[in-house]
């Protein structure tokens, strides 16, 4: 026999509420993925046409730009006592770019590595997503947020005096954000994009929390999936675009830079914010590990033939499929516990 309760107004009201949540959701993410574009574009042109470096563009502007999603997101998530939303981005999202978009674009077309990127971008890369892995166990202190951001203006600097005379990439940079606006244009989108990241940010991060809660799911666990992918869409759609323009380099350099600023900046950024203990086990555990396993495997498979193949693509998207599954089962699990 139907439980009438099952069809009451309380049910109903719930219901109502978790439709609301999961459209503002929806419309956060379309707009953080549009504002996120326009700003890393406005941003691109300004510093070219200012005469910024190609390679400073390239290195911190797109791939400082791409990660800013990351940054306010868990940054407000963490200022707000939303721990688990704001670390499950992180490693969601560095999980997403080296599987989820790096497979997407590499089915667009195979992708050919330079050798000096496996060099220098990608060892930094990797250490950054290890170096994060490792200090979030336990105490997440403020030291250890300084210790990321220090490491951060290192490897910044670092792949900013190696890549001086990197013209390769620079001729990508400028090809791919183009240059034929004015300033004013230029500084308008800048600024419209940013707006348009930090209100669609906070949109997120008050829709996710909502339905973590009603649907009875950690915290982290919608972290690493939903907004995870809604902060990931600027580099899946900046990577996607370049790789249909056969720019290899820019779509490997986008991905390894937003994983270095995740790590470091974001990582170091959580810590300032909101030090303590990480109570979410999935995240600690199981996310650290799947974040290091695909930052490392995507690397391997970098280096054995400097070249992502469709069907090492295709490995990637399964094992982002694999991720997923592994976190739901963390979650479930520490749910009951």
């Amino acid at each position: 026999m139907l439980d009438n309760h099952a069809f009451g107004p309380e049910n109903g009201k719930r219901c109502a509420l978790m439709f609301e949540n999961i459209i503002v959701l929806v419309i956060a993410l379309v707009i953080l993925a549009k504002a996120a574009d326009q700003l890393v574009l406005g941003a691109a042109r300004l510093a070219l046409r200012l005469r910024i470096s190609a390679v400073v563009v390239g290195a911190v502007v797109i791939g400082f730009g791409t990660s800013l999603p990351e940054m306010l997101v868990s940054g407000l998530a963490a200022a707000g006592g939303q721990g688990g939303i704001a670390i499950g981005n992180i490693i969601g999202s560095n999980v997403a770019n080296m599987t989820l978009v790096l497979g997407a674009a590499a089915v667009v077309t195979p992708l050919a590595i330079a050798s000096t990127t496996l060099r220098r971008e990608a060892p930094i890369s990797v250490a950054g997503v290890i170096g994060l892995a490792l200090l979030m166990q336990g105490d997440f202190t403020r030291m250890e947020g300084v210790v990321l951001v220090v490491a951060l203006v290192g490897a910044l600097g670092w792949v900013i005096v190696a890549g001086r005379d990197d013209t390769v990439l620079g001729d990508e940079v400028e090809e791919f954000v183009g240059d034929n606006t004015t300033l004013r244009i230029e500084a308008f989108r800048t600024l419209l994009g940013l707006v348009g990241v930090v209100a669609a940010a906070q949109a997120l991060v008050w829709s996710a929390t909502r339905i973590a809660e009603q649907v009875g799911l950690t915290g982290g666990f919608v972290g690493f999936t939903l907004v995870a992918i809604g902060t990931s869409l600027p580099e899946l759609v900046t990577s996607i675009s370049a790789a249909r323009k056969n720019q290899a380099d820019l779509v490997i350099g986008n991905l390894l830079g937003s994983n270095m600023f995740n790590s470091l900046a974001v990582g170091g950024l959580i810590a300032l914010l909101a030090p303590g203990p990480i109570d979410d086990q999935s995240l600690t555990l199981t996310g650290a590990i799947l974040m290091v396993v695909a930052a490392v495997g995507a690397w391997m498979l970098m280096i054995t033939s400097s070249r992502i193949k469709r069907w090492e693509a295709v490995l990637l998207l399964v094992f982002y499929a694999l991720a997923i599954g592994m976190m739901f089962i963390g979650s479930v699990d520490g749910l009951r516990t």
